[in-house]
């Protein structure tokens, strides 16, 4: 809402108080999502009301899972490239995530830019395949956030799914 309010209708200048206060809002979402990683883990070893039953641990896991893609979408739709405001209005010669369409102009439609789908896209492959699939970081922030973007989804995954099989079990 302050982002909105800060520019109504699309956010498109390139305000710098607009660009901190987008950058400080997504900081807190992914320290609210590693929080809650580690929340959950902490439940896991010392035993919590929801590690007790498969489902209720499948669905906090899932939901901590979720949050994460998604904190880590909005970090580097943020962070690439001097942010949406400024990809709109040029794309750098040297950006920090290279996407196929930069990489293979061949394929790239004209006017090409990243939306925040393809950040998703990003967020998503980066927690389930834990490395980077298509979109390749280029900066070491980038090659730093997936790193740990994939650290949490590791942990998540495969201590929630561990317990789960043995609370079936």
């Amino acid at each position: 809402m302050a982002l909105i309010s800060g520019d109504p209708g699309r956010i498109s200048r390139r305000s710098s108080v607009l660009r901190s206060v987008a950058i400080a809002l997504v900081v807190v979402l992914v320290g609210s999502a590693i929080w809650s990683t580690v929340r959950l883990i902490d439940d896991l070893i010392h035993g919590g009301s929801e590690t007790s039953s498969a489902n209720a641990l499948l669905l906090a896991g899932g939901s901590v899972w979720a949050s994460t893609v998604l904190a880590f979408s909005l970090l580097y739709f943020e962070l690439d490239s001097g942010g949406p405001a400024a990809r709109a209005h040029h794309m750098p010669p040297t950006p920090a995530l290279a996407f196929p369409q930069q990489l293979s102009p061949e394929v790239k439609a004209p006017h090409w830019r990243p939306r925040y789908i393809d950040y998703l896209y990003l967020g998503f492959t980066n927690s389930t395949a834990l490395s980077p699939t298509d979109v390749m970081p280029l900066a070491s922030w980038a090659k730093s956030v997936m790193a740990l973007q994939s650290i949490l989804s590791l942990m998540i995954l495969g201590l929630v799914v561990a317990r789960a099989v043995n609370v079936l079990a």
